[in-house]
């Protein structure tokens, strides 16, 4: 493949008369090849405009730019529609022409487009109604070069609106986007779930269960929101109305889902329609069930009552409350004793999906880029509790080995410091005393991480030094994407669901290493959640806590996308691992 072109971006004016002085007299005067790319090639074009301190956007392709935007413009005094806003605030045009461009990737770069643009904070909503990834045309192996050309050349014009593309890929909106081009398999996927909802829906049936089976890093938010928002978008185009709901038990993946459904417009048209399990159980009943009910993190569903919820098994509330509820679950993210699953329990769900052929499993790790050997090595160290040696080839993959705490907290914030890595976080088994909302004493200390002379505070200790502006403005963003907290540990309470660039993991004192097997202690963990007795059904009690301090370090160590540091507190599993790098 020779050089591309630069592509050919014209920005002008988001007026009708700036659109025809653009097409009769500055167009003409261009080069003969700019003229032809602009008028006779497709093109992709971008609507914006200023609503208060807030961008809006609208992203279109066409064949003919100057008959498409005439048909916009024609709509301007139709207040239900977005174009009336283009006559309401200061809007402008991009218009974005190239050589290679063709009907197929035309509509791939307009889908990337909404994809970026809605993960933006400056962005309050992407006007589209419709998504359109291709799957596979000529020339594609070019698409993602001229997309970075057309995004530089965009950034050069506006940086708030078209800020760096690290920037965008590390937000966690961009990460859990309803907008992304799907895997094969996570499309075979969708394709079951749609024909199944739509036959539960044909036939009046109730109670469907769609079971998504998938561990940490295989893509199952991803297929969530993308077959939750398919479905919207199919029954706006076939005028044909459906009720869903988003559900999932994690208060930051609540503020991101709400972020993406505000942004989509679909929070306008529906009302809300992202809720966390409790509330929708107590604001629905079994009499008017819901069409679809997606429950995200499926595993920390409570399967036992407490103060917020009177029931006994949310997922059993949730299914008698909506025609058919798909659910994505990894029993190795189980973290509390109320989330615990009894084995017959977990499996009469799955049979019964089974049963009914409504069963998937994913299987392909699509957060970490490393090989199998890597994966091999902590699926070994968190499931099997067996040390092997690290593997000398990582590839792109960093894993590393640090003698203190200190020596892993600096890299971290050397990688943090970088623009392609500042997603990059210090994090720690729940090993040390943390009560949010309470002082550690009157002298105003942080609860924190202490190890020998080192010490750094726990996540969300820092807030509050915060000014009320610097407050406000990190208000929807996850714990890892807020800047300060470069200077805070987290937990699995932080950081659960969300990636990071570089996960530096501190194995407290809970994590041992005793006659060559990983030992997990509940008598060192802090975690009351976690290492409290649990009733069972039979009336009996017992403690999951080594089960639970497992997942913990499961859940911890499956969060760098590029690279995983470990300290380890306790001396005999340190020198393992140092030896294990060898």
């Amino acid at each position: 493949m020779g050089k591309l072109a630069q592509p050919i971006i014209k920005h002008i004016p988001g007026t009708e008369d700036a659109l025809s002085d653009f097409e009769n007299h500055i167009l003409p005067a261009e080069d003969e090849q700019t003229q032809e790319l602009i008028r006779n090639f497709p093109t992709v074009y971008i609507h914006n405009w200023k609503n208060s301190n807030n961008f809006e956007v609208y992203i279109g392709e066409t064949n003919h730019i100057f008959k498409r935007t005439r048909e916009h413009y024609a709509l301007i005094h139709e207040p239900e529609q977005w174009q009336a806003k283009l006559s309401k605030y200061p809007a402008s045009l991009y218009i974005i022409g190239h050589e290679h461009f063709n009907k197929s990737m035309t509509l791939d770069i307009e889908n990337r487009l909404m994809h970026y643009m809605m993960s933006i904070d400056q962005v309050k909503s992407v006007c589209n109604q419709r998504k359109n990834p291709q799957p596979h045309y000529y020339p594609m192996e070019e698409m993602d070069e001229i997309f970075r050309k057309i995004w530089h050349q965009l950034r050069k014009s506006n940086k708030d609106l078209f800020p760096t593309e690290s920037y965008i890929k590390d937000s966690a909106i961009y990460k859990a986007s309803p907008l992304h081009k799907l895997t094969d398999e996570q499309k075979a996927a969708q394709n079951l779930i749609l024909e199944k909802v739509y036959k539960a829906l044909d036939n009046d049936q109730t109670q469907q269960l769609i079971f998504i089976d998938g561990e940490a890093g295989t893509g199952k938010t991803v297929l969530n929101s993308s077959t939750f928002y398919e479905l919207y978008c199919q029954a706006e185009e076939n005028h044909c109305p459906i009720q869903c709901y988003l559900l999932v038990n994690h208060d930051q993946q609540v503020k991101v889902y709400e972020q993406i459904v505000d942004k989509l417009g679909l929070t306008e048209k529906y009302g809300t329609v992202v809720s966390k399990p409790t509330t929708f159980i107590n604001n629905h009943d079994i009499d008017h069930p819901i069409d679809v009910a997606f429950v995200d993190e499926a595993h920390l569903l409570l399967t036992q009552g407490k103060q917020s919820y009177k029931g006994k098994n949310q997922l059993q509330d949730i299914i008698e409350r909506a025609r058919v509820t798909v659910v994505m679950f990894d029993e190795y993210q189980v973290l509390t004793t109320e989330q615990y699953w009894e084995a017959d329990l977990l499996e009469k769900y799955r049979e019964k999906a089974k049963c009914a052929n409504n069963y998937v499993k994913l299987d392909k790790q699509l957060r970490m880029h490393a090989n199998p050997m890597v994966i091999d090595w902590i699926d070994s160290f968190t499931k099997q509790r067996i040390l092997k040696k690290i593997p000398k080839e990582t590839g792109s993959y960093h894993l590393k080995i640090f003698d203190d705490p200190q020596s892993l907290d600096l890299e971290i914030q050397e990688k943090a410091n970088r623009k392609d890595s500042s997603l990059s976080r210090t994090i720690a088994t729940y090993d040390w005393q943390y009560n949010q909302g309470k002082k550690v004493n009157e002298r105003g200390n942080h609860w924190s991480v202490m190890i020998n002379g080192w010490r750094k505070p726990w996540n969300y200790e820092l807030k509050s030094e915060l000014t009320p502006k610097e407050q406000r403005a990190i208000k929807n963003l996850s714990w890892a994407e807020q800047s300060h907290t470069i200077n805070e540990v987290g937990s699995t309470f932080s950081i659960q669901g969300f990636d990071l660039n570089y996960a530096g993991v501190i194995l407290g004192p809970s994590v041992k290493y005793r006659n060559g097997k990983i030992i997990f202690d509940p008598n060192e963990s802090c975690n009351t959640k976690a290492i409290r007795n649990r009733t069972l059904s039979d009336g009996s009690k017992k403690k999951f806590g080594e089960i639970m301090i497992q997942h913990e370090v499961r859940v911890l160590m499956t969060r760098g996308v590029n690279g995983l540091y470990i300290y380890a507190c306790d001396p005999q599993l340190r020198k393992a691992l140092k030896d294990a790098q060898k």
